[in-house]
């Protein structure tokens, strides 16, 4: 089955129309290829803010339907680490630091496994920062710059309390955070299946995947990878000066699993005049008024790709608007504008009844973007009767806009 994916939100017909309507609308888009598969969170995300400039629309995301939700298991191990973490405090303030250690090392460990529950380092920067301190108390003071190091890491500005902390550990994380080891970047190269996921280190937001993560500080960091409709990866992920490579196996949810065997056939409606059962269906099961049905496929190997557009009431399958756009990458943070600026053409498309198509905005590419749709294109229709050719002169009625 082809890796394919949900890009939720955009408007109805509610165009130009009153900002009251509030129809349900999402966008629905199939990627053809891997790609396309990566891009296609990009540019819903693209959409979605394009889509904040236009009232009255009741739009629903990939993530407001299906979610991202966490591992059990994930979410088990956090609830453990979070009671380990309250006993180890408790024995750390009070000084034994023995029994400190002890409790400390598992709920370290136990966070280490509630990655993919954690949205920042939280409590375990609290707990590293608490171990490191025991084993310097305890005498092994170069594994406690070694944890120390993965503190800096994850939290680089993180305050020890002068008053909880001893004085001997505070001094030695200020010496720490200036030496050598310190100064050292790795890089984690993350990747995921499906692709086109969003990538989150220590809580923020860095790419999609595939994404490489360069210069990241020597230690550990807390990965994220989430993707709407599938269960979200993590990882305590240790960085060394060498290449780190992640792979993410992103497992789909009951609920996705049931729209993704529809794609295919949604795909095949959305290159047609009407919509079919499938719209009608997926209608019914998301709760959705209406929809862009979208097929988004690689053009070449230089990054260029092409989307089909078309509006449609989904519970009656008729088509409202179309429009076709080629995008010629991202190089240049160019995607963006250009995503826009298509959303904003099709609803003026919607709004006058008509199709067309357009081109990206390469300056060196020899095409005016607004030729029409001929009958041979998927999912297009001719939208002017054909002019008779007239004997004579051979370029007369040539304007250089011809079908494509």
């Amino acid at each position: 089955m082809k890796a394919l994916l949900l890009l939720l939100s955009l408007p109805a017909v509610a165009l130009a129309a009153p900002a009251s309507s509030g129809r349900r609308i999402a966008v629905l888009l199939v990627p053809m290829d891997k790609s396309a598969e990566a891009l296609s969170l990009k540019v819903e995300s693209f959409l979605n803010e394009a889509l904040k400039e236009y009232n009255g629309l009741a739009i629903k995301t990939s993530d407001e339907l299906f979610g991202t939700p966490t591992d059990d298991d994930a979410d088990a191990s956090l609830k453990r680490a979070e009671t380990g973490f309250l006993e180890s405090r408790v024995a750390f303030e009070a000084r034994a630091y023995e029994d400190a250690e002890r409790k400390l090392r598992a709920t370290i460990k136990e966070f280490s496994k509630s990655a993919a529950a954690m949205k920042g380092c939280g409590h375990l920067c609290d707990a590293i920062a608490m171990y490191a301190a025991s084993l310097q108390a305890r005498g092994d003071v170069e594994e406690a710059k070694v944890v120390t190091i993965d503190l800096l890491a994850l939290a680089p500005t993180f305050e020890l309390d002068r008053k909880k902390y001893p004085q001997e550990y505070i001094a030695l994380r200020a010496s720490v955070a200036t030496s050598r080891n310190a100064q050292l970047r790795g890089t984690i190269n993350v990747k995921s299946k499906p692709s086109g996921a969003r990538v989150f280190v220590d809580g923020d937001f860095q790419g999609f995947t595939p994404h490489t993560l360069a210069t990241l500080p020597i230690g550990k960091h807390v990965v994220r990878v989430e993707r709407p409709g599938f269960k979200v990866f993590g990882a305590l992920v240790e960085v060394t000066p060498e290449e780190v490579d992640l792979p993410a196996e992103l497992a789909p949810t009951a609920a996705y699993k049931a729209y993704a065997a529809q794609l295919d056939k949604l795909a095949g409606e959305g290159t047609k005049d009407k919509g079919g059962p499938t719209m009608s269906s997926i209608s019914k099961t998301l709760n959705l008024d209406r929809g862009i049905v979208g097929v988004f496929k690689e053009l070449n190997d230089a990054g260029g790709t092409e989307l089909t557009l078309g509006l449609y009431e989904l519970r009656t399958g008729k088509r409202l608007a179309a429009r076709r756009a080629t995008f010629q990458g991202d190089e240049y943070g160019q995607l963006k504008g250009e995503v826009s600026r298509t959303l904003n053409q099709l609803m003026t498309s919607a709004e006058g009844g008509g199709e067309s198509a357009v081109k990206s905005s390469d300056p060196l590419e020899n095409r005016h973007g607004t030729e029409d749709w001929n009958g041979e294109d998927r999912g297009g229709n001719r939208t002017g009767k054909e002019k008779k050719k007239k004997k004579g002169d051979p370029l007369e009625g040539v304007n250089g806009m011809e079908d494509w």
